[in-house]
């Protein structure tokens, strides 16, 4: 089966699964992390095949939005073998999306990923971070009914996974300094690392003047 059918198969599947997604992980966002894989694996001298198909697939198991993830493994595997990828491929893709969720850096979990792990890993938290994350964050805080932002309630510090997933203690501005803030220092590859930096400047200018107007200074 040639890399063409196979990539216009994985599309295929990642679109039946996350056509209808209004949590900010619809296919808007998986064509933006497809294309930045592309670009870090080339920029990383890598091929950059695994890392498209990893970027297709890696919001199908999510467990935000799957019913069961157990089984939406098993779906997934069947599908791959049906088009032909082979058990080292197969093994690579679910190692990748099995590991490059935020939440897997919490309660001390120590996972080394692949470098195809890491350029799908660092393509998806780019997509977390500058003008579209924060347009991400507001979209996601409002579709959960997150206050804005409240003074009172601070932002959260060493949280588990557990507290880490429980929204009802989270605002979407303390949600930058949750997390949003500290994805540019957790890039892997050269290439994410030189874009992420213009990104956090891109949040923490929005931050800024988000604050001043609050504060009602400009």
């Amino acid at each position: 089966m040639k890399r063409a059918d196979q990539l216009a198969a994985v599309k295929k599947y990642a679109l039946s699964k996350l056509s209808h997604d209004k949590t900010g992980h619809g296919m808007d966002h998986i064509n933006r992390v497809v294309r930045m894989s592309k670009r870090l694996a080339i920029g990383e001298n890598v091929d950059p095949f695994l890392p498209i198909v990893a970027a297709y697939l890696h919001d199908t198991i999510d467990e935000k939005l799957v019913t069961n993830v157990s089984t939406a493994k098993q779906e997934l595997v069947a599908y791959l073998q049906e088009n032909k990828f082979n058990a080292d491929q197969i093994n690579n893709i679910m190692n990748v999306i099995n590991n490059i969720s935020f939440a897997h850096t919490l309660d001390g979990e120590q996972i080394k990923l692949s470098i195809v792990g890491q350029i799908v890993r660092d393509a998806d938290w780019l997509d977390a971070i500058g003008a579209i994350g924060i347009t991400r964050a507001i979209y996601y805080g409002g579709g959960h009914h997150e206050k804005i932002y409240d003074p009172a309630i601070k932002p959260r510090h060493n949280m588990s996974r557990e507290e880490y997933r429980n929204l009802a203690n989270e605002t979407i501005i303390n949600h930058f300094d949750e997390k949003l803030l500290h994805l540019k220092d957790m890039m892997n590859t050269t290439t994410a690392k030189k874009i992420a930096t213009h990104r956090q400047q891109v949040m923490l200018n929005y931050l800024d003047e988000f604050h001043a107007e609050w504060n009602a200074e400009k």
